[in-house]
């Protein structure tokens, strides 16, 4: 019966973050449009985005290969499988013994990997310069990730995510200048790693400074959907993982009363209702920068985690 019980939290796990992703974006350019004192489009509109994409025909280029058809499937699990490792209403999950920032990092290696093979699959000029653009931006993104990673695991002892939430509940953290420091470059890997501004404008396809959107102009019907639904499940998960690492709050035990999982659940819709907030407020406020300065920006969020790792080596306190 305990099996049982882990399998339906499971389960509920990764339905919940499979159906907060489109609502995520949604909110998000809802709140872009409030801010720019717009209407905007409904709260509702990438669900009807998506059903509408699945319902239209494939329309492949004659060049393409079999991996480019098997790619969408291939990108949208991996992504699937790593926002569903991330504790969200409730730790101590069935595979929680693999929700580690390490296993995370490596599938969105590996989707990221895929989607740059799709681009160059068909052989157009986008398609190869988005791809050379997102594998640019990876070589700095993932190194960053990596120190921001090695400086959790040195304050928290373990790279496991429930292990890491645990720890920051707890009252041995206290203020550290080493957690602020990854926290800062955490938001900067992530909002280069979902192509949102400054990096890249998700809403437009003007060719000179897109990326994500040049490697998937091929894509076409449930591909489509596919690939949207991707890009809203890794925008959740980075804000779940910034959520259950650095905000834990709320976050139910693995023997919690229903109760305590309400709150849980409440509390995970908050923070993600927060994180979108603030990036709305983020690129609102901010204009998007030339593709040659992605290196600086992304080396500068590769900086704040290597001082943020020596300082620990420096002392445990900071």
């Amino acid at each position: 019966m305990a099996v049982i019980r882990e399998f339906v939290f499971q389960g509920a796990e990764m339905l919940l973050v499979l159906l907060l992703s489109p609502l995520l974006t949604g909110f998000v350019r809802k709140m872009k449009a409030r801010l720019l004192q717009r209407q905007g489009p409904p709260l509702l509109q990438p669900y009807r985005d998506l059903i509408r994409l699945m319902r239209k025909e494939v329309v492949l280029a004659d060049g393409a290969s079999w991996l480019f058809r098997v790619n969408p499937y291939i990108i949208f699990a991996g992504t699937w499988v790593a926002a569903s490792l991330v504790p969200t209403f409730r730790s101590g999950l069935l595979f929680s013994w693999s929700a580690d920032l390490i296993a995370i990092i490596a599938l969105l290696g590996s989707a990221r990997f895929f989607l740059a093979l799709a681009g160059l699959d068909v052989g157009t000029s986008f398609g190869g310069i988005g791809s050379s653009r997102e594998v640019m931006i990876a070589s700095l993104a993932e190194p960053a990730m990596l120190m921001i990673m090695f400086t959790l695991a040195l304050i928290a002892g373990s790279t496991q995510l429930s292990t890491m939430a645990a720890f920051m509940l707890s009252s041995e953290v206290g203020l550290r200048v080493s957690l602020g420091l990854a926290l800062l470059a955490l938001i900067m890997v992530a909002i280069a790693e979902n192509a949102r501004i400054p990096i890249d404008n998700p809403a437009t396809h003007l060719e000179l400074t897109m990326v994500h959107e040049a490697m998937v102009l091929e894509y076409s019907g449930r591909h489509l959907a596919l690939i949207d639904l991707t890009s809203e499940l890794k925008l959740l998960l980075y804000v779940s993982v910034i959520g259950c690492v650095f905000t834990p709050w709320g976050i139910a035990a693995p023997d919690s009363s229903p109760l305590a999982l309400a709150v849980g659940f409440a509390s995970y819709v908050g923070k993600l209702a927060v994180g979108g907030m603030l990036l709305a407020l983020f690129e609102t406020a901010i204009a998007k920068m030339r593709v040659f300065r992605v290196p600086a920006f992304l080396g500068a969020a590769l900086m704040l985690g290597l001082l943020g790792t020596l300082l620990l080596f420096v002392s445990r306190s900071l």
